[in-house]
């Protein structure tokens, strides 16, 4: 019996993904370039049916026709390398699918490369991690539609199910799926980061124990912040290191690291005028972390405000920065969607933004419950502008900005960084005001380099002689 598909790269996510599909009916050829990771995998098969092969040649030759070719790779030059090696043994009418966190445009490029042979591509955008793909990730495919179609039963298999209902659904034309895939990630840095600051907050400003901060996370959880990251925040606080038997946070070194999607979300907004400030802000808070050795060494020359903190109400600031962490993340799932929205008419691309925040409910890292209010936003309203004025929203922010803006000021007071609750109220009360003071920036630039301005009262395009 020839394998219905095969896959390529078979580190943790890759061999997890080939035991979601095997444990899903699929016949499952794998291979890796180097033997230990296809050995490795062997040996924890009970009778899957995932069969390994040891050259490209033979690994081709035992997928059915149309052959479908997962690639679980390390994107960049590691991609195009392996379809160097897949595309002698491949035939118009195979499928190669990259599952990896490739940059979109790379994605086009390789598109339109194998196009032109007769081959088709898809950017499939996998988000859950290692366990999602073991148990269903969320997933986001890109490319032509009648070629996914081909695929989508097996992809639909493999996703979480939510409601019975698979988190997998076309997203768009060549690399649209890993671009969703791209800003998820975006909005991922924004909803950690400002997780930590709420963290910081509750145990910098209101001097509560780990223990103390893991039960307002687990309260958090049961209500409206409902989602993933607050659920394992909650249990990573719980968390006791067994070499000192204290909290493990406390003996994790303070230094982010970063894989680039997040930049890389940053520099496509920075460079199509889209504004995404919260998340570029998160960016920025990972790199300041690795300066570690200078932030020691700063510690002992700068100095913050006096201590001379009034005394705060614990229960009543619990609520404020609840309060503020759900205004963050709406912030930052706004400017996340306002991305795909300006992207999409940009590339014309007509992403489904309804359904990108249904199939964001299961499998992957920015799950929460809040998802479905965003789908219900897009269902009544597919042109809506921004998810800060779609009535639920809208009342939601209004009654909780002034938690956010308690817990900003008291903070800044203290001489607590919040890049990112800072940012969201920065962009919400940018994003409210009819009238801004750009038009002092516009007469600015037409003073010293002619750059002209319109005006408020009449039709056209001015320049004054300042001087």
């Amino acid at each position: 019996m020839l394998n219905t598909i095969g896959v390529i790269g078979l580190g943790v996510m890759g061999s997890n993904i080939a035991l979601n599909m095997a444990s899903k009916g699929e016949q499952v050829a794998v291979y890796n370039y180097t033997r230990d990771l296809t050995d490795e995998l062997v040996g924890k098969l009970n009778g899957e049916s995932i069969q390994p092969y040891f050259t490209v040649q033979d690994f081709v030759q035992s997928l059915e026709t149309p052959r479908k070719v997962f690639l679980m790779v390390t994107a960049g030059k590691p991609i195009d390398s392996v379809i160097e090696a897949l595309i002698p043994h491949l035939e118009a009418g195979d499928i190669i699918m990259d599952g990896g966190n490739s940059h979109y445009e790379d994605t086009e490029r390789r598109y339109d490369e194998l196009k032109e042979k007769g081959i088709g591509y898809l950017g499939i955008g996998i988000s859950g991690g290692e366990i999602g793909a073991l148990q269903g990730p969320s997933i986001m495919p890109g490319g032509d539609k009648d070629i996914y179609e081909k695929a989508a039963p097996i992809f639909t298999k493999i996703a979480a199910q939510v409601n019975g209902n698979p988190c997998c659904t076309y997203i768009g034309p060549k690399g649209a799926g890993h671009f969703v895939k791209m800003v998820h990630n975006g909005i991922e840095y924004a909803d950690m980061q400002l997780i930590a600051e709420a963290y910081t907050f509750l145990r910098e400003r209101l001097h509560l124990s780990v223990d103390e901060i893991a039960s307002i996370f687990e309260t958090w959880n049961q209500g409206e912040l409902k989602s993933y990251l607050i659920e394992i925040t909650a249990e990573i606080l719980r968390k006791e290191d067994e070499l000192t038997g204290l909290p493990l946070i406390d003996v994790i070194l303070d230094k982010a690291g970063q894989k680039g999607t997040g930049k890389w979300t940053s520099i496509q907004a920075i460079d199509n005028g889209i504004p995404a400030s919260i998340i570029t802000e998160s960016l920025f808070a990972r790199y300041i972390s690795a300066l570690k050795e200078e932030r020691v060494h700063a510690e002992g020359i700068l100095t913050g405000p006096a201590n001379s903190q009034n005394h705060l109400d614990k229960n009543e600031w619990i609520d404020y920065i609840r309060q503020a962490l759900y205004m963050g993340k709406v912030c930052a799932y706004a400017q996340g969607f306002t991305q795909f929205k300006m992207t999409s008419e940009l590339y014309g691309w007509n992403l489904p933004l309804k359904d990108i925040a249904l199939i964001f409910r299961g499998g992957c890292i920015i799950r929460a419950d809040f998802l479905n209010v965003i789908s219900e936003a897009y269902q009544e309203q597919a042109d809506l502008a921004n998810l800060l004025i779609s009535p639920y929203f809208a009342e939601r922010v209004q009654d909780y900005q002034m938690g956010l803006r308690k817990v900003v000021c008291e903070g800044i007071n203290a001489g607590i960084s919040f890049p990112c609750l800072s940012a969201s109220l920065s962009y919400y009360d940018s994003y409210r005001t009819g009238i801004s003071n750009a038009n002092l920036l516009q007469a600015q630039r037409d003073y010293f380099g002619a750059h002209t301005y319109e005006r408020r009262d009449l039709a056209g395009v001015f320049h004054t002689n300042w001087q």
